[in-house]
This record gives structure tokens, sequence and C-alpha cells, in this order.
């Protein structure tokens, strides 16, 4: 199974080494330490920015009201207003900033504006750049469309897809993590499209970080399987599925226990139907990565990825992945060698799945071997130069289609002003 592609690879190879040194302007409404995929992907792919000289300029919502913006030379934040997501604590979007924007970029103009998220922040720095003739990129992160039927308000699907289609095709290329994505959006009407592969923090998320202490507190010994659920406790999860096969899993194996890392809406619900599941809370860095290495078994019967991290993360702790055949798992994962598919949204193969798996201690350790195998070459170090070479392909692109003079690509500001600081 090949994660990066052979063209892929000698594109990166191919980058010239002065293209070095942009100013980079990111657009985002979640960042760490907010916990979600979005801001954990972020936050990785602008370390690898840095690492390679880049200087990054980061626009997000205020997460608090005491917070101060980073100033330092190679990564500065302009904070901007923002207001709660109902029914998501601790996530907020950014209010419209079009003018502020404006007067930013144009005192101190970025070589590239790349947007994270959709909001209304999202749309004025997008707004912002095209007026400013400067070039803009997109990541494609969430399928929010079809997040609305499991909201209550599954009329708002279409006018949100219509929306998203929009606002990615006004800038010049959309990022997707994923070949089958990228074939999905362009089947959707959306244009210039392109795989960008993630990865994932094999130090940090590692079967040696396996803890007997911990596993005692939780009571279940060595031998004890535990079945781990990482992620946002949300109706667009599938978590009331997680609790339907672990109760099968624990007829076949009594001594089975299920813990379920995050937070969310319907923890309270979950957690009054299914006294005796572990449920953890939100958990991050090192904390989380312990959870996840005193696992056995992953359970991710989500349908709602467009990637999903937690997938990569459960396979670098050397865990049995049991996932739906689509997002990351139909790309990193061989039924069979290194975790095991069930047909999308067949929960009853799923489930047929993890009861056999769980009888069966040796093929566990097994498959959470070989996951680990696997995923030690898709740790972001190996994948920093796709994102990077992406974004110098847009500003190379914008320059050819643009009437306006383009800026040299290795163009550095001599001097700490290149970036300007707002609240």
């Amino acid at each position: 199974m090949t994660h990066v592609t052979a063209k892929q690879a000698m594109d990166v190879q191919a980058l010239p080494a002065n293209r070095r040194g942009l100013h980079i302007a990111v657009v985002t409404e979640t960042y760490p330490p907010e916990i979600n995929g979005v801001a954990v992907t972020i936050r990785n792919m602008l370390a690898g920015l840095m690492d390679n000289g880049h200087r990054i300029q980061l626009v997000r919502p205020r997460q608090s009201r005491t917070e101060q913006a980073a100033d330092e030379p190679a990564f500065k934040e302009v904070l901007q207003l923002g207001f709660k997501i109902p029914r998501y604590d601790g996530l907020k979007i950014g209010l419209p900033a079009k003018r502020a924007l404006l007067r930013l970029w144009s005192a101190q103009r970025p070589d590239l504006v790349h947007l994270v998220t959709e909001g209304p922040l999202g749309w004025s720095a997008l707004a912002s750049a095209i007026e400013l003739n400067i070039p803009c990129s997109s990541d494609f992160h969430t399928h929010f469309d079809s997040y609305m039927q499991h909201y209550g308000i599954g009329w708002l699907r279409r006018p949100v897809a219509a929306y998203l289609r929009r606002f990615h095709n006004k800038t010049t290329s959309t990022l997707v993590p994923t070949s089958s994505l990228r074939e999905n959006l362009l089947r959707r009407g959306y244009t210039d499209v392109r795989e960008v592969p993630r990865g994932v923090d094999t130090q940090l998320f590692h079967p040696g970080r396996r803890s007997a202490d911990l596993r005692r507190q939780w009571g279940v010994g060595p031998r004890q399987p535990v079945v781990l659920s990482v992620g946002r406790i949300a109706p667009e999860k599938n978590l009331p599925l997680v609790l339907q096969v672990f109760a099968e899993m624990r007829r076949a194996r009594p001594a089975a226990k299920l813990v379920i890392v995050g937070d969310g809406p319907l923890q309270s619900r979950l957690k009054a139907r299914s006294p005796d599941v572990i449920f953890t809370g939100s958990l991050r860095g090192d904390d989380l990565a312990t959870h996840y290495a005193c696992g056995d078994v992953f359970l991710f019967p989500s349908t709602t990825e467009t990637y999903g991290n937690v997938t990569l993360e459960a396979m670098a702790s050397g865990l049995a992945v049991i996932a739906y055949d689509y997002a990351a798992a139909t790309h990193h994962i061989e039924s069979g060698r290194n975790g095991l598919l069930a047909a999308f949204d067949d929960t009853r193969e799923f489930t047929q799945l993890a009861v056999r798996l769980i009888k069966d201690t040796q093929r566990i350790q097994k498959l959470g071997s070989q996951a680990r195998k696997s995923a030690e070459h898709i740790d972001w170090q190996r994948m920093h130069p796709h994102f990077e070479a992406a974004l110098l392909d847009v500003i190379a692109a914008h320059a050819r289609t643009s009437s306006a003079r383009p800026m040299p690509l290795n163009q550095v500001a001599e001097s700490g002003s290149a970036f300007s600081r707002g609240d």
C-alpha cells in the first residue's frame, strides 16, 4: 500500500533549496490548546514550515479574555474577536474582520494567505486576499454539510455544501489529505484540489508509553483487553455504536474494559447509560499518548470524517484498529494485516470484526505491532515537505495568472516588522 506516490516524492525532491524564507499568513478559527483534529494538524504543519525557515503570521479568534498573542521571530499571532459555537464548548467562530485584515496586509504584505477554516473570519481573509491580489490557498478539513442532519437541521445541508464549494473555489488551490477525498470533491464541482498527505507524531504516540499503573487504575490486569475510543463525544461521531459494539464484545470476553477519551454534548447521556465504562474527559499531550498506549483495541465508527487523525494516533500507539473503509483508514490500513476495515457504515460487519478480534489475544497483538510499523512511515517529518511544496506551487500559479507583479519567492523581510501584531 503506497501512502506517498512516486510523483509526490519526486516533486518534493525537486524543490529548489533557495525557495525559502516566505512570510505566510495562516487564518484559522481553531488552534491548540483547543482539542480537535484541525487544531492538531495545523500546529504540526506550521511547525514544519518554521523548521524550513518560513515565518508564520497566525490570525485566529482570541480564546480567552486574558490571552496574549504570541510574538516570536518566526511566529506571530493576530487575535480577533469571536463567539462560541453552540454545543461546541471551547470552540469559537471568528467574527468578520475584512477591514482589519486589509489594513494589516496592506502594511505588511504576506507572500501567501492560507485558509484553514471557512467561517466568517476565513471568508474575510479570502475577500481581503482577493482584493489585495495575494496568493491564497485553503484546507478542506470538515464535512460541515454532513453534520447538519446530526443536529436536526438537515434542511441546511445543501446551502452549506454550496457555500463550502464557493469558498474553496475562490482560492487558487484546495488541499486535502487523501486521494479519495480529492476525487470526491472534484465530483462535487470543486476545482484545483491537491492531495497533501498528513502524518502522525510517532515519538509522542508510542507503545512504550504503556503504563501498568494507569491500567490498574482502570481495574484491569496485564491479560485483560482494553477497548479504547478517542474523540469528541458528539452526534456526528457515532459513539452510541461504540457502546453497542462493546456490549457484544463483552459477551464474547467478559473481562474486556471500555475507555472513552473525549468530551462533548453526549457525554452525560452516555455515562448515564453505561456506568461500567470509563470516561476520562478531554486529554492532550503525554497524558493522551499514555492513554492510547494503555489500550489494546481501538474502535472508530465515525462516518463523517475527512481524515480521522485518531486512526493514525492509535496505529502509532500499537493498537489494533477497527474502522470503516474510508478516510485515513482506507489509505493506511490493509485489513487483516495492520488493522481491520468494515464496509462503510456497515454496522453488522463492524460488530462482527470486533467480536471476533476480542477473542484472539495473539491477533490483537499482531495487528497492533504491524500498525506501529506502518505508522513509522508516515511520521510528520516525512510529510512536511509536501505541504511546503503545495504552498510554493500556489504562489507560482498565482504569479502566472496574475496581472500584478509577483514578489520574489525568496524575499525575506529584514526585520521583525514584517509581521504585524493585532488584538
